[in-house]
């Protein structure tokens, strides 16, 4: 099934965003349950939709990747149960909602026909080598993933099928003109406000902190100081790099290499020029070109001239110079007129859109094939490197089959035998750790149960293209609170925090109680020690407001003869005091492009409900059974 090929690609997201994209759509839409019956008896499943079982490896496999994803979004911090329980029943559904829309699918019909299927395993793009299918390399990057081309194919097919169904419910939607004409009225609306920031720092008096707040509010919220989930780890390295620093080179092998590669190592003719920018196009420019032209004629120095009269300031200063250049470095009329020139010879003036440029040719470099001997360093390298990608990709293969085989447990030993660089990480985390990076890939393999066990070596992951890593487990270290004094000025910052935009809010709700018993905004903010711009006219995106005084202001409801107020917290501190006194209704016209934009998104999101509608009645009509115990 689909969401099974996903989970075998998650680690080469080069094929599995390709695969699932179509399915992005429909599982951001998704939300309701089916009809579920659950058994407390032993089960050798953890799902069956219709009968169609999905096995509790599968599903547990699943979550473990997409924890890690969690994890890393969240910088290590830990999910309350309820939020993993939530979680849990997120990926499960999803697996449902596949399942049955796969099943629908099938049975209404909708086939790919295996030309098509040919033409999307053949298009794939990491199966194509010098932009052309390769079966070599579609079975390579299958392999590393556990699939057949076979298995691909198939699952190919189950895709275009589902496309075929979900495309033709999308089409069928559209909008009626009166339903543009709403949206535009409701998305271009403007309304007009007046807002004054009340800044925490107004407010300090009030945010006194002592002891006991602190020992209170880190009581109140341990969840927030609490240390992230480390690994000792110890890891391993194969290096494309390294494999080719230590190729020895013999001279027939080097020879016959660059003998296969010799187009590779050749030139296209190059010239050497200066040139004078006169940047007017006009009859004034060519005046002013030809007098320049005189003046060269005259004998002055051409690098003088250039200083002084040329546009161009990329040369300007050096004289004019351009350096060595092909043909195609240039516009077509410059190029036209540098490449019919003779050394040293001056152009007359030639037009081209920066306006009329002289040109002085230096030096010619005809196209040649570098030697061996001219370019033996680059040669010797390019040589190295091709012989070192036949044995990294042989290496990585065999490191995969020790693993797979359980013959490699001792990562020490497998990075001496394949030359891999070995090296240790005292506290890699969620979030990563220097120097392997945060790549969820990596991430992954070390935060899975099998890698913590210490028992088990986790990869290969390529961190590169041309780097590819092993680790183990050494040191797990759940987390754990942190002593109140290892975060005391965090935590006394949060509290100083909170205290001063409470007393910022009070201060505008107490004004809010002003102006509704008709005080004057001005006098009121005022009061407040603060000031505002005046009314202005804001639309729903409008920039220049804090997102919280621009959402308050669109939620609220149409002011009638008298404007609204609001106080509104403000997430990074303070408040603010927000006054709406008139609506103006939009329409279409005003930003064409903005018009199509919306009319797009809005057309989107029918078609998305479109497809959610039909996902509920498919899960409502659907039998599911799920293993109460799946993920224990």
């Amino acid at each position: 099934m689909l969401q099974s090929i996903g989970d075998k690609l998650k680690s080469h997201r080069w094929l599995a965003a390709s695969l699932l994209g179509l399915l992005a759509l429909i599982f951001a839409a998704w939300g309701a349950y089916g009809i579920v019956n659950i058994s407390f008896a032993p089960q050798d499943y953890g799902l069956k939709v219709n009968g169609e079982r999905v096995s509790s490896e599968t599903l547990n496999r699943s979550w473990q990747e997409r924890q890690a994803q969690y994890a890393q979004a969240l910088n290590g911090a830990t999910l309350p149960p309820a939020q993993i329980k939530m979680m849990q029943e997120g990926l499960i559904n999803d697996y449902v909602r596949e399942t049955v829309l796969r099943q629908r699918a099938q049975s209404d019909g909708y086939r790919a026909s295996d030309a098509q299927v040919l033409s999307a395993y053949q298009s794939e793009q990491a199966f194509q080598v010098d932009g052309k299918f390769n079966a070599d390399a579609a079975r390579t990057m299958l392999a590393q993933v556990g699939l057949t081309p076979a298995a691909y194919e198939a699952e190919r097919r189950q895709a275009l099928q589902i496309s075929q169904l979900t495309e033709g419910i999308q089409l069928s939607d559209f909008l009626t003109a009166a339903e543009l004409n709403r949206i535009y009225a409701l998305e271009n609306e403007q309304r007009e406000v007046r807002f004054a920031l009340l800044p925490p720092e107004k407010f300090a008096t009030a945010a006194k902190v002592d002891e006991a707040q602190i020992k209170a509010w880190y009581d109140a919220h341990a969840g927030d100081y609490m240390s992230p989930e480390s690994v000792k780890l110890q890891y391993a390295v194969l290096a494309l790099d390294s494999i080719a620093s230590q190729i020895s080179i013999k001279e027939p092998d080097l020879q016959a290499y660059y003998d296969k590669n010799k187009e590779r190592y050749s030139e296209n003719e190059k010239r050497h020029a200066h040139h004078i920018l006169i940047s007017n196009s006009d009859a004034a420019g060519l005046a002013k070109a030809q007098q320049v032209l005189g003046e060269l004629k005259s004998g002055k120095d051409f690098g003088e001239l250039a200083r002084k009269y040329s546009a161009d300031p990329a040369s300007a200063q050096q004289g004019g110079d351009l350096g060595w250049a092909e043909r195609n470095a240039y516009v077509a009329a410059f190029s036209d007129a540098l490449f019919s020139m003779q050394p040293g010879q001056i152009s007359d003036p030639v037009k081209t859109q920066f306006g009329y440029h002289i040109i002085k040719l230096d030096e010619i470099r005809p196209a040649h094939v570098l030697s061996l001997a001219d370019g033996r360093p680059k040669i010797e390298a390019d040589y190295r490197r091709a012989q070192a990608t036949e044995i990294f990709g042989d290496r990585e293969e065999q490191l995969q089959q020790k693993l797979e085989q359980g013959s490699g447990t001792d990562l020490a030993a497998l990075a001496g035998q394949f030359g891999m660089q070995l090296g240790e990480i005292a506290n890699f985390t969620r979030a990563g750790g220097a120097p392997l990076g945060s790549k969820p890939d990596v991430v992954q393999a070390v935060f899975n149960d099998e890698t913590l066990s210490g028992e088990h070596i986790g990869g290969p992951v390529a961190l590169a293209e041309d780097r590819v890593a092993l680790f183990k487990v050494l040191e797990h270290h759940a987390p754990a609170p942190q002593p109140l004094a290892s975060v005391h000025d965090e935590v006394a910052a949060a509290v100083r925090k909170s205290l001063s935009t409470n007393a910022s809010k009070s201060a505008a709700d107490q004004a809010i109680k002003q102006l509704d018993a008709g005080a004057d905004f001005d006098s009121v903010i005022k009061g407040l020690g603060v000031t505002a711009a005046p009314a202005a006219f804001v639309g729903r995106s409008d920039p220049q407001l804090p997102v919280q005084v621009r959402e308050a202001a669109f939620t609220a409801p149409r002011p009638g003869e008298k404007p609204l107020y609001r106080a509104v917290a403000l997430d990074n501190g303070g408040a603010a005091l927000l006054k709406v006194s008139a609506v103006r209704a939009g329409s279409a016209g005003a930003n064409l492009q903005n018009d199509e934009q919306l009319a797009v998104q809005f057309k989107n999101r029918d078609r998305d409900g479109d497809i959610s509608a039909y996902m509920l009645e498919l899960e409502q009509r659907a039998t599911v059974k799920r293993n109460p115990n799946i993920f224990q």
